[in-house]
């Protein structure tokens, strides 16, 4: 049997017993982290600063056409995007006024001829006459200047009726030359005026974008090559050039469009398309999710991961915009590096992380 104050000491000394025991050292390895590949940005906000500006496709050459008299449409041969050769039929107007018209040109004329030969007859007897004195002076002249008269009248109606009869070729409107419909502006049963657009026709070949600049950005444009970037094709960049500036400001918008040719335009680029239009100054942009972000002594940067040793470094960034997918960067990264994505703030330069099992070196 042990005693009470035994006891109690015994207990004390297995309490201490642990505490003297030395402690297990703790084995701590590498960060697991996520990460992420740098990529550029894609589409017409894929880039960042003053010079990137929207707009679209245009035809080098685009013109309106309309009819050269007024009158009903009764016909119309195309539609948006029919490529048409030159001489190709368009749309007729209801041609029956015209028509009319030419034919009574046509009775004008035939009645004309018919004063004009009889003038000409009798100013030929009037001269006979006077040679052998039977009538006076005055009356030869007089027969003279009916005959004059008569010739006027026989080229008035003349040229009435060739106007007539290209008035009632005007009813049918041709194509000038090849192309592609891009619009159209009157339907059958529509009543036109004589010049009001109908159709538009683009020709085919040198296109151009069309955009508009502010006044503060006019300098954007010169200095340097233009780019032309299609948000259909976001991979497709384009070489540009400056072929027109609006000498003044739309009013409304008080902006200055702007005409940039495409160089060697492909297949691939459509009348209609969007596209931008990047100046030299402009830089790419990358997307990368917002816990990238962290910040450095006040400035933000994001933490790269070295592929060869895993270990991290901070790199000054700059902030183009903060998005609803995360955050775009203008400068401080490159496409291909390797960021932490989460957990950045936990970091420490030169520390050694790892990445998830199976992440390969190009993987995102």
């Amino acid at each position: 049997m042990i005693n009470p104050p035994h006891a109690i000491a015994l207990v004390c000394a297995c309490a201490l017993l642990p505490a003297c025991a030395p402690e297990a050292p703790s084995v701590e390895g590498p960060r697991l982290v996520l990460s992420a590949l740098v990529q550029a940005g894609v589409g017409p906000d894929a880039l960042s600063g003053s010079g990137v500006y929207t707009g679209d496709v245009r035809a080098r050459h685009e013109a309106d056409i309309a009819f050269r008299v007024g009158g009903k449409l009764v016909a119309r041969q195309v539609d948006v995007g029919t490529v048409v050769r030159a001489g190709s039929v368009l749309g007729r107007l209801e041609d029956v006024d015209f028509r009319l018209a030419r034919d009574a040109a046509q009775a004008a004329v035939r009645s004309a001829e018919a004063d004009f030969r009889l003038a000409e007859a009798e100013l030929a007897r009037h001269r006979k006459l006077r040679e052998k004195g039977f009538i006076s002076p005055a009356l030869l002249e007089q027969r003279e200047a009916v005959f004059k008269a008569s010739e006027a009248l026989l080229a008035q109606t003349q040229a009435q009726l060739a106007l007539s009869r290209r008035q009632v070729d005007y009813a049918v409107l041709v194509a000038d030359h090849e192309g592609v419909i891009t619009a159209v502006l009157a339907d059958i049963g529509q009543v036109v005026a004589a010049g009001q657009a109908v159709l538009q026709l683009a020709q085919p070949g040198e296109k151009e974008v069309l955009v508009y600049i502010p006044e503060t950005r006019l300098a954007d444009l010169e200095g340097g090559e233009l780019r032309v970037r299609l948000l259909a094709v976001p991979d497709l960049v384009l070489r540009g050039r400056l072929r027109e500036l609006a000498p003044s400001a739309d009013p409304a918008t008080r902006t200055f469009a702007a005409r940039v040719t495409i160089l060697d335009a492909p297949s691939a680029v459509a009348l209609g398309m969007t596209a931008s239009v990047i100046s030299p100054g402009a830089r790419a942009k990358f997307i990368l999710p917002l816990g990238a972000l962290t910040q450095l002594d006040g400035q933000p940067v994001v933490w790269l991961v070295d592929p060869q040793t895993s270990q991290v470094q901070p790199r000054a960034v700059e902030v183009a915009e903060y998005r609803e997918d995360g955050v775009a960067l203008s400068a401080g990264v490159q496409a291909g590096e390797r960021v932490v994505v989460a957990g950045a703030h936990k970091l420490r330069a030169g520390e050694h992380v790892r990445l998830p099992a199976g992440t390969a070196p190009g993987a995102p």
